[in-house]
């Protein structure tokens, strides 16, 4: 599975579940090597093009809504309730704190 990354509505990067269950974001080559363009987050600086990780990092956790909303998101969309990631590329289209959107991609 994998996600566009956008950054005010530019593409930042993408973010991917690799089948090993690991995680990956990489920046777009375009937008890193633009030093006007900023980075997504303090945590996922421009300093490197590709971050892996075992987990979701934790910036796209804080985009997810919690509680009730989560609730109400899983049940409506039919998404396992530990599935950050689907959740993730689900709901966070539009509508999120911050600059950042996630497009699923096919």
């Amino acid at each position: 599975m994998r996600g566009a990354v956008f950054q005010n509505g530019v593409l930042a990067g993408y973010l991917e579940r690799t089948l090993d269950g690991n995680y990956v974001f990489s920046y777009h080559s375009e937008y890193f090597a633009d030093a006007s363009k900023p980075s997504i987050s303090l945590t996922l600086p421009k300093t490197k093009q590709v971050y892996t990780s075992r987990h979701l990092f934790a910036f796209f956790l804080g985009l997810l809504a919690e509680g009730v909303n989560k609730d109400i998101q899983c049940r409506t969309l039919k998404i396992d309730e530990q599935d950050d990631f689907t959740r993730l590329l689900q709901t966070a289209g539009d509508d999120t704190i911050g600059a950042i959107t996630i497009q699923p991609l096919e």
